[in-house]
């Protein structure tokens, strides 16, 4: 079960964030098996004040268009299905709705599955 968080400034219509919101969660669904219906997303927006980040760590060229997207999922998944992910994100957001692949920060925060609860005071996934 990913949760996804996605930040960007604040003055994007209302389609760049859904396609953003349908890219991400079509490159989990893809490359980390993510069940099609798992899909839990929070998408907000900033004033330019919010936003803090380097226009050149790690030589790249950031803009006021870049998205932070955090995705907090189960751990286990291999490096190669995050490069895959992180890769396959990228080419799906250059093509809608046209970011740049330098202003896609990605980051993965991986728990046990002992620490979800999709409802009822139940440990969805504990065993």
């Amino acid at each position: 079960m990913p949760l996804v968080r996605i930040s960007l400034m604040q003055g994007k219509p209302a389609s760049y964030r859904a396609a953003i919101g349908a890219a991400v969660h079509k490159a989990m669904v893809e490359t980390i098996n993510v069940p099609p219906l798992d899909h839990f997303q929070v998408i907000t927006e900033h004033p330019r004040s919010d936003i803090i980040y380097d226009p050149a760590y790690l030589d790249i060229k950031r803009t006021d268009d870049v998205v932070f997207i955090q995705i907090t999922l189960n751990g286990g998944r291999t490096t190669e299905m995050k490069r895959a992910l992180y890769k396959r994100l990228v080419e799906l957001l250059v093509a809608e709705p046209g970011i740049r692949p330098e202003d896609v920060l990605i980051n993965l925060v991986e728990v046990g599955k002992e620490n979800w609860s999709f409802g009822n005071g139940i440990a969805s996934y504990a065993q």
